[in-house]
Formats: structure tokens, C-alpha cells, sequence
């Protein structure tokens, strides 16, 4: 099952990021962040008294001028509708009601949805009087908070838990595999292929599927579960689209899976979304595959296939590791290809090395040159594996900040030259050893 969302929603500059951070900034499970590929992410994994959920700020989709504001709150509260199972309808208690408040609260309330009306910059007890008028939006309750400095922060925080429904980390039984990508790249038509049968409705109308749904494909006797992304792009009756909330449904199928199949246009090439949902999919840290569909409509495919990888790695420089296939959901070409793929990955995913072999892979690491810190020799003294899916290693030393980021990325280099780990992330962390700490 998939995790609850929690989406604030409020006109601009009410303190919907604020809020966003401070709820983000209590939750256990943090997502690495990889600078330059998802400079706009707006959801992260949260989590309170238990309960865990992915919050989702729309702080950060207000491009459009002013005099498309109620454009943007209706799109705000067909997102909440749709995707959310809280709502928090954040208001401004220094400005006061808006007619834009009002607006987006009738379209909340005519939702079956969960809604909390908070009324935010109330600072303390004698700051709440300025809630009174804010009744008005038709709640028989509401949470005075202050998203700057906490106060009210965990009464509103326990009713929202209170709200979210359960959720449980699914048994990896059988191998999860998400189909991603942006609109009308050919998933469904995919899945389809894949399941051999017609599973889900396939338009020529980007968006056309509603929601996750999970399939059991069985391919020579080995079974897979198929995540068909919920269609990320949907009209509304203006032409107002969702297309910028799109990744909080790749989000959701992504975190539930082993290998993401990243689906890309290869008749239209690499894009800004689909950087973004390989961002994602690096982020949480599963196995990946590009396929390039559509490979039916390339005149030349020699030359598009070198252009496309010459793209691939330009674009995709944070998932050199991934697999790349071309493919035709539409001719059924190449298709069940993916598979043997898709094995490989998740058994490089788990693969746990043995110490003695890692020590080989230690030496070259250790010829690394390091420059001084603070005058100082940097020393390396060992490295191990800590867990699996993905890989993960601790390289212990003297002075751990020593090691920047190019120094990681060579060692993951060393690493994978000589243990592979072929279609998944690798991580590497450096820590004080144990001896250093007590100095």
C-alpha cells in the first residue's frame, strides 16, 4: 500500500513552506539530496507519533501572474481532492480573510476529504483572538500555529495523525517493478505488453490513468508486481492542468519499489520531467532501467541511439549506473527484454560483499591522494558494507570532511569497477573512527 499524503494548500505567502519544513524536519526517514536535479521538490517522507506519510507543500507553484490566482487555488483543491488523504488549509492570521480563502475553502469542503483549517503567525495565547473571523470558512474548528516558531505546532500535528489512515511496509515478496514516466511516453501501453493482456485503458490523452494500479506479471515462472503510475497529467474543464504535482504520484509509486522502468520518449528526447523523475528515483536509492520507447518512429536508429547516449549522459550524470534499452510498446519489440534486466539489477541491489574482498578494493582507495586538513595527514583506515538495497559502505577516517564529494564519487568508482553493482545506486558515507571519536 501506498503511504498517506498530507498536502498544505493556502493562497501565496501564508507560510505553507515553513510549515512544509517544520513538519518535514521531525520525520525519521531522510531523502538524500542530489544538487541540480530536483531543485523544486516540494513532498518529502515524514513522519508523527508514529504515523508515516509523505507531506506536500504547493508553496512552490505560483509562476503565473496574480490574476490567475483563482486558476491556481481551484488547482490546489483538485489536487487536494485527488491526491490527498489530509488537507491542511493554511490561512494568513496578520492579513486576514481573502475572498481567495473562501474560495478554496468552498472547494474543500465539498470534497469528502480530511481538512483542517490552521490559521498561521499566531504566536501565542493572546495572538488568538485573530482567529475569530476566520470561522467564517465554515469549520466548527480551528488550530491557531506558528509554522516560524512551533507554538500550536503539536496540537495540529496529533489531530492530523489522528486522521492518517495506517500504513504498513509492504514483504518484498515478489519483486516490485514502477513504470514511470512523464505523460504519453507509453507506459500503460507498456504494462499492457507486459502483462500480455489489456490491463489498463490506453489513450492517446496523456494522463488517462487515474491511479496506481499493481498488476502480477509472471514472465517464464518468475513472478513481478507492475506499478502502472497514476496518470500524472489531467485537464481540468479551463485547461488548467496538474502536471505540476506530478511527482508526488511518481513519488508514490517509486518509494513502493525495487527497479523503476523510466519510460522516455525517445522520438521526442531527454526533457526536464524526466530528469526529474530519475532524480527521484536516485533519491530513494531503487534500481533503474531507461527505456527509450517509441523506437519505432526513429529514421535512424544507429545515429539516434549514439545522440540519445551522448543525452543520456549529459543529462543523467547522477545515473551513469542505469541500464539503458531501446524499446516499442506499440510493436511489441524488445519488450520482454527488460526482464532478465530487471533480475540482474535486484540481484546486484542485495549483493553483500565479503569483507576479504572489499580490503582488495580498500588498498586502491587508500592510493587516493588526500590532500591536508587543517595541516593535518588525512588518514583512511577501513571500509565496510552496512546494508543492502542499495549497497551501502562506511569508509572510516581521521577526518571525515576531509573527503568531498569528488573523493566519495572515486571511491564509489573503485567500487564499482571491481564488484559492478550494475543498475543500482551505490552509497558511501565517511565516518570518524572510533578511536578518533574518543580524542
Amino acid at each position: 500500500m501506498a503511504k498517506p499524503v498530507l498536502v498544505i494548500v493556502g493562497r501565496p505567502n501564508v507560510g505553507k513552506s515553513t510549515l512544509f519544513n517544520r513538519i518535514a524536519e521531525s520525520h525519521a526517514a531522510i531523502v538524500e539530496d542530489v544538487p541540480g536535479v530536483t531543485r523544486d521538490r516540494n513532498y518529502l517522507d515524514a513522519e508523527w507519533e508514529g504515523k508515516r506519510f509523505v507531506v506536500v507543500d504547493t508553496g512552490g507553484f505560483y509562476p503565473d501572474p496574480e490574476e490567475d490566482l483563482f486558476l491556481q487555488i481551484k488547482e490546489q483543491a483538485l489536487f487536494a481532492v485527488e491526491e490527498g488523504d489530509v488537507v491542511i488549509h493554511l490561512l494568513d492570521g496578520k492579513t486576514g480573510l481573502t475572498p481567495s480563502d473562501m474560495e478554496l475553502a468552498r472547494l474543500l469542503r465539498a470534497s469528502a476529504k480530511r481538512v483542517l483549517w490552521a490559521v498561521n503567525k499566531i504566536d501565542g495565547p493572546t495572538r488568538e483572538d485573530r482567529i475569530i473571523d476566520f470561522y467564517r470558512v465554515g469549520t466548527e474548528e480551528l488550530w491557531p500555529v506558528s509554522a516560524a516558531t512551533g507554538y500550536g505546532f503539536d496540537d495540529l500535528m496529533d489531530k492530523v495523525a489522528s486522521f492518517l489512515p495506517g500504513y504498513e511496509e509492504e514483504i518484498a515478496d515478489l519483486p516490485k517493478i514502477a513504470v514511470v514516466g512523464r505523460p504519453n511516453v507509453g507506459k500503460s501501453t507498456l504494462v499492457n505488453i507486459l502483462l500480455g493482456k489489456k490491463r489498463m485503458i490506453v489513450s492517446s490523452v496523456p494522463g488517462t490513468t487515474r491511479d496506481s494500479i499493481d498488476s502480477v506479471c509472471i514472465y517464464y515462472g518468475r513472478k513481478y508486481i507492475l506499478i502502472d503510475t497514476a496518470g500524472i497529467r489531467r485537464e481540468d474543464k479551463t485547461g488548467y492542468t496538474l502536471e505540476r504535482f506530478s511527482m508526488v504520484r511518481a513519488v508514490r509509486s517509486i518509494a513502493r519499489c525495487d527497479v523503476a522502468l523510466i519510460v522516455i520518449d525517445a522520438s521526442a528526447g531527454i526533457v526536464e520531467q524526466d530528469q526529474k523523475i530519475a532524480g527521484i528515483v536516485e533519491e530513494y536509492g531503487k534500481g533503474a532501467v531507461f527505456l527509450l520507447n517509441k523506437w519505432d518512429l526513429i529514421a535512424d536508429p544507429e545515429i539516434a541511439y549514439e545522440k540519445l547516449g551522448r543525452e543520456l549522459a549529459r543529462k543523467m550524470w547522477f545515473m551513469q549506473y542505469a541500464q539503458i534499452l531501446t524499446v516499442s510498446a506499440l510493436e511489441k519489440k524488445r519488450v520482454t527484454k527488460v526482464f532478465p534486466i530487471i533480475d540482474e539489477i535486484i540481484k546486484e541491489r542485495n549483493r553483500r560483499i565479503q569483507t576479504s574482498e572489499l580490503n582488495k578494493s580498500f588498498r586502491e582507495i587508500t592510493d587516493m591522494s588526500l590532500p591536508p586538513y587543517r595541516g593535518r595527514v588525512v588518514k583512511l583506515y577501513y571500509i565496510t558494507q552496512v546494508k543492502t538495497a542499495p549497497p551501502s559502505f562506511v569508509v572510516f577516517s581521521n577526518y571525515p570532511s576531509a573527503l568531498k564529494d569528488r573523493y566519495i564519487r572515486h571511491i564509489e568508482k573503485i567500487l564499482r569497477k571491481n564488484f559492478s553493482f550494475k543498475g543500482t545506486p551505490v552509497r558511501v558515507y565517511v565516518k570518524a573512527s572510533e578511536k578518533e571519536k574518543k580524542r
